[in-house]
């Protein structure tokens, strides 16, 4: 999904986002703002993960919840 489209639903997304990466906060959430980059960015941050890794999850993630 691209950005553009993250953004328009980026209110409805954030709690999907919660529930998968629980130790994201608010405040993460709201610098992310939609922006598919940062959320990768804030989830290596937070869980110490590679970004291969990471980027392989947000597709898991996007395909389970029909963004791809």
């Amino acid at each position: 999904m691209h950005d553009a489209k993250w953004q328009g639903r980026w209110n409805q997304l954030k709690g999907k986002v919660q529930e998968q990466w629980g130790d994201l906060t608010n405040d993460d959430l709201d610098k992310i703002e939609g922006r598919r980059d940062q959320l990768i960015g804030r989830i290596q941050e937070r869980y110490g993960e590679k970004q291969e890794k990471v980027q392989r999850d947000v597709e898991a993630w996007e395909k389970k919840h029909g963004l791809s």
